[in-house]
């Protein structure tokens, strides 16, 4: 079959297009059960999925006026780019195709605003972009060098300047002459056509992806995070739309912390930092009251009885869990155990083995035959949870 005609290279704000259908095959169902199909046109604006970036979505209508809907694109070695629809449409047929706009453009934000990124990390700190990943929810860029959290605020102010600039941005092929004398970045080695994006001032990176025309297009770009990866970073962006969405959720998270601690915006972290501190210092008091009354219940318990299992509320500390449970296996055989929690909620649980050393994980393969329980440990000692149930019962069933 002919490679198909890129119709998204002669423009990247084309939005609609006429075209044939070549073939139809019919795949499997999809996740929900439906039909789907294999659709391949002699033409196409549709942007399959390639260099990291999810492919355009939207329909193609026939000349009765029926809808199929475009859910992913593909393309393969020999450059044949495959439709997946929601219904049949025969070969043969003349279509009308419509992109999903709002998506596509969304994309090219993203994707120039990464380019114009990489392009200044590249040349101020000489890393190189080594994987790019652009889908419906994150863009994400792995650098191979580190960079820190002043770094990463340096380059995010720079890349808006490049946006405000409002340069243009260039996309072609060039014969093999010009590009020879093209410093231009690229994650592998190129053969045949190579299709070179200039952001004037900024960058050059072959990519055959749709872009904006001018930066200004991007709006802006915000920094969502960056954490270290394979010996470099690896840096999640948002632009435009996207960008402004992120920011008014974190406004949002903002104000509402702000009433719920009665004080203003740039107030919050330190009157955080105060009732954390009040927080821990409670709850210091409280774990010093609970390891008073637990002596106490303890050392009334006759020290001849074996199993003995404390049921405890959900608010329980986990280490202090472990200090009751080592302080009763001294003094009793059998086994011994905490569980923390409600019968609607489930328990967390701490279970040693006292004076006769019986072995807990054989006690633990019995609890998870009556109930659903995560958890481990050793032969002395396990600890996990179970989910809810009647833990009273349980236990007078075994004991």
């Amino acid at each position: 079959m002919d490679k198909t005609i890129e119709l998204y290279y002669e423009s990247a704000y084309l939005k609609e297009f006429d075209a044939k259908v070549l073939s139809c095959q019919r795949l499997e169902k999809d996740a929900h059960g439906a039909d789907t199909f294999e659709i391949v046109l002699d033409r196409t604006a549709f942007f399959p999925e390639q260099g990291g970036q999810s492919s355009d979505v939207g329909t193609i209508s026939m000349t009765d006026g029926s809808l199929a809907n475009i859910s992913h694109v593909s393309i393969d070695k020999d450059g044949v780019i495959s439709h997946v629809a929601d219904r049949e449409i025969a070969a043969g047929r003349s279509v009308h195709g419509i992109i999903d706009w709002k998506h596509r453009f969304s994309n090219m934000q993203q994707h120039t605003g990464e380019h114009v990124f990489s392009g200044i990390v590249h040349s101020r700190y000489g890393y190189d972009n080594v994987g790019f990943h652009l889908s419906d929810s994150e863009v994400t860029m792995d650098y191979n060098g580190v960079l820190t959290y002043e770094d990463i605020r340096d380059i995010e102010l720079l890349v808006n300047r490049a946006i405000w600039e409002n340069v243009n941005v260039i996309c072609r092929f060039p014969d093999k002459e010009e590009l020879a004398t093209i410093d231009y970045r690229s994650k592998k080695e190129l053969t045949g056509d190579v299709r070179i994006v200039t952001i004037e001032g900024y960058d050059d990176c072959a990519c055959c992806a749709p872009h904006v025309e001018k930066t200004g297009e991007v709006g802006f770009l915000k920094v969502v995070s960056c954490q270290n990866y394979k010996g470099g970073v690896r840096v999640s962006i948002l632009c435009g739309e996207r960008a402004l969405m992120f920011l008014g959720g974190q406004q949002e998270i903002v104000t509402k912390l702000s009433g719920m601690l009665t004080t203003s915006a740039d107030k919050i972290i330190p009157s955080f930092e105060k009732l954390s501190k009040e927080n821990a210092d409670l709850k210091a008091k409280l774990n010093s009251v609970n390891e008073e009354l637990i002596s106490f219940q303890i050392a009334g318990i006759d020290e001849s009885k074996e199993d003995v299992f404390l049921i405890k509320d959900a608010g329980f500390d986990s280490g202090l869990m472990r200090k009751t449970v080592n302080a009763l296996v001294e003094k009793h055989a059998g086994f011994c155990g905490v569980f923390a929690g409600s019968a609607d909620d489930g328990y967390r649980f701490v279970i040693g083995s006292g004076r006769n050393q019986m072995d807990c994980k054989e006690f633990l393969e019995k609890l998870k035959e009556i109930c659903n329980v995560k958890g481990g440990g050793s032969s002395q000692m396990v600890q996990g949870s179970l989910s809810a149930c009647n833990i009273t019962e349980i236990l007078e069933g075994y004991c």
